[in-house]
This record gives C-alpha cells, sequence and structure tokens, in this order.
C-alpha cells in the first residue's frame, strides 16, 4: 500500500514536505515504480502534479509547479517525498501518491489512468 502524509496548514509562501512510503510484497522491488503526486481540489478533476521515474534520473513537472516543488524518491525506504516551496492559495488540494510499475518505451506518466496504485491522499490547505 501506499501511505501519503505530512500535509497541513501553511500559510501563502511557506513551504511542507510530503512523504509517501510503500509497504507490502507488491512495492518489494520499489525501484521498478514510477511514482506520481496528484492532486484534487473541491469541486475539481484530479490533476497531474510531478512524477520521477524508478531510479529518480528522471522527473516531469506540471508547469503550474515548476520550480517551486521538488520531486525526490529514496529507493531505500520505499519512500517519495515532494517538497513544496512558495506555496501559493491555489496549492489547496488534497494530494494523492500514485505509483506504477515503470514501463520500457513508455515515457510519459501523466494521467490518472497511467497510475495502478494510489495512496489515501493528504490535506493541504494554504492559507493568505
Amino acid at each position: 500500500q501506499l501511505q501519503a502524509y505530512g500535509g497541513g496548514l501553511v500559510q501563502t509562501g511557506g513551504s511542507l514536505r510530503l512523504s509517501c512510503a510503500a509497504s507490502g510484497r507488491t512495492f518489494s522491488l520499489f525501484g521498478n515504480f514510477v511514482l506520481g503526486w496528484f492532486r484534487q481540489a473541491p469541486g475539481k478533476e484530479r490533476e497531474f502534479v510531478v512524477s520521477i521515474s524508478g531510479s529518480g534520473g528522471s522527473t516531469y513537472y506540471a508547469d503550474s509547479v515548476k520550480g517551486r516543488f521538488t520531486i525526490s524518491r529514496d529507493n531505500a525506504k520505499n519512500t517519495v517525498y515532494l517538497q513544496m516551496n512558495s506555496l501559493k492559495s491555489e496549492d489547496t488540494a488534497v494530494y494523492y501518491c500514485a505509483a506504477s510499475v515503470e514501463s520500457r518505451g513508455k515515457y510519459s506518466y501523466s494521467t490518472t489512468e497511467d497510475y495502478d496504485y494510489w495512496g489515501q491522499g493528504t490535506q493541504v490547505t494554504v492559507s493568505s
């Protein structure tokens, strides 16, 4: 399973770090999985935020977070992180981590359909 945590209430311009820990037999080879973060604001569809390859060598960011958010992973700890800086009110949402077995020749993992495993979500609220 995937367990996301680290959300909370922060003021505009502040920072938060989300973590997502993977456990269970499915993720015994954690490095074989692409990990992604998505978010969903009230009344809106779930949207892609960022993804990272199994090795951590390749990342892809949504334009809305580029330069402010940083994804990283520690395969020894079966954990992926999302460092969020310069937070804006529009970043307020429930953040979900997701995982997909990395496929040779597939380079885009930016839609919900690309992922097979989902965490339960953690609320991030940015107040002005």
